[in-house]
């Protein structure tokens, strides 16, 4: 079901616009080479595979988990073998998969077929190439960004692999509640829905042949097999080893689970905390978006009780795009433990909304004199700067001056709990207060 054209590929328009550096590659058969990010599933295989079949030229399509230095020069020496032939000459398209794998010492012996064009390298990567991808290789290369593929994408590539004579060729019907499952499994990943839908077509075709042959015996046992085999959700659950779980991502269910989840997490439950994680993974959940409620919930409900709950929610994230799912369920389980079991405070997030608060209603006097910038000629000559004391030369670090305008002066925005690490916090915001307020 591979596109052989750009007007097939599916997702990804903001790269297809007449004109694009993609469309004049393939259309104006200009040599160009292509660094491909994004997510599996989204295309970049495809697109290398277009560029090759729509400007003639020769594929050739390396792994970097598999692939070695003499792989590469093999290929760049065989293209430029072509090249030079007095007749018949053949350009290459060289695709290299998961070039993030590469040695730099691999990735130096692209260099020169690139610059001198011999090949037309299109690279695909699931990592960030800025920190991949050697320089010198990522300047003579065209950075395209490969987003997601939405569920309506997904859909349509479904409907394709249903009636297409390359695909099942209208021969199976898919019921609606297996297909949003498999829309929520695929997560925006192509290449996963038509792995699971072709798994499940042939338990489909299973059970509909033996409902052909009770029918062809005539015992009466079966009523007439209908034409085509149907793909419901039992038979998808079947194939894929995997149960649904029974939510609209685009519905009121999907912020049902979320905001349950991040509720458990808030009122100390793990084991409950645990089971709405387990659901959002299994319903086919962004993990990201998991990912996001958990860096919030760090600061919104956890904050000064365990400042580290907000590294470990970042790390957590950082986790999940470094590695993907399904291993990166370890690392969000990890923090919703983390996050559920530590002291819980929401100081923080009464502080800043309070302060916005007074902000918004106009209580935003101006900065004391002897706070303002005194960097340049002429400040002292004002005022600015003059009377500043600087708190290290006090020993106990801090200083009896006023810091906020007049207008706020005084203002308690922070109140600390007594709960988790913030108990310390409190004392020493009660000292500090007393030692700032403490002026003559």
């Amino acid at each position: 079901m591979r596109p052989r054209s750009l007007d097939e590929l599916v997702g990804q328009q903001h790269l297809l616009a007449p004109g694009s550096p993609l469309r004049r590659l393939v259309e104006g058969d200009q040599p160009m080479s292509l660094l491909l990010w994004g997510p599996p599933g989204t295309g970049k295989t495809t697109i290398a595979a277009v560029v090759s079949h729509q400007t003639n030229r020769k594929f050739v399509e390396l792994s970097a988990v598999t692939a070695g230095v003499k792989d590469v020069r093999q290929v760049i020496d065989g293209a430029r073998r072509d090249l030079s032939r007095a007749t018949g000459t053949v350009e290459t398209v060289l695709f290299i998969d998961e070039v993030h794998r590469f040695t730099k010492a691999q990735q130096d012996a692209l260099l020169p077929g690139v610059e001198n064009r011999w090949v037309t390298l299109v690279a695909a990567t699931t990592e960030n190439p800025f920190f991949s991808v050697i320089s010198p290789l990522l300047s003579r290369s065209l950075l395209l960004t490969l987003e997601s593929l939405t569920d309506d994408d997904i859909s349509l590539l479904l409907d394709r692999a249903l009636s297409d004579e390359r695909g099942l060729n209208g021969d199976f019907e898919l019921a609606q509640d297996a297909r949003d499952h498999l829309l929520r499994m695929a997560g925006g990943d192509a290449r996963r829905a038509l792995t699971y839908l072709e798994a499940a077509a042939g338990g489909a075709r299973a059970k509909h042949d033996q409902a052909v042959k009770y029918e062809q015996a005539g015992d009466g046992t079966s009523d007439e097999a209908p034409a085509r085999a149907l793909i419901d959700l039992v038979t998808l659950e079947t194939a894929v080893d995997r149960a649904a779980v029974r939510y609209d991502r685009a519905g009121d269910q999907h912020y049902d689970v979320a905001s349950a989840l991040i509720k458990s997490i808030r009122g100390s439950d793990v084991d409950a905390s645990m089971h709405y994680l387990a659901r959002m993974i299994e319903a086919g959940e962004d993990p990201r978006f998991i990912a996001r409620r958990l860096v919030i919930s760090a600061s919104e409900d956890i904050g000064m009780g365990d400042p580290t709950a907000l590294g470990v929610a970042v790390a957590a994230a950082e986790a999940v795009q470094l590695i993907g799912m399904p291993e990166a369920r370890i690392n969000l389980a990890q923090a919703v433990v983390a996050l559920a079991l530590a002291p819980k405070s929401n100081a923080v997030i009464v502080a800043v909304d309070a302060a916005i608060a007074d902000v918004k209603a106009g209580k935003v006097g101006p900065v004391p004199p002897h706070l303002r910038d005194a960097h340049y000629a002429g400040a002292k000559k004002i005022g600015h700067g003059s009377s500043y004391e600087y708190s290290h030369n006090d020993p106990r670090g801090v200083v009896p001056q006023q810091y906020a305008p007049d207008v706020i002066d005084g203002t308690d925005y922070y109140t600390p709990t007594r709960r988790g690490g913030e108990a310390a916090y409190a004392d020493r915001v009660a000292a500090i207060r007393k030692i700032l307020r403490d002026r003559k």
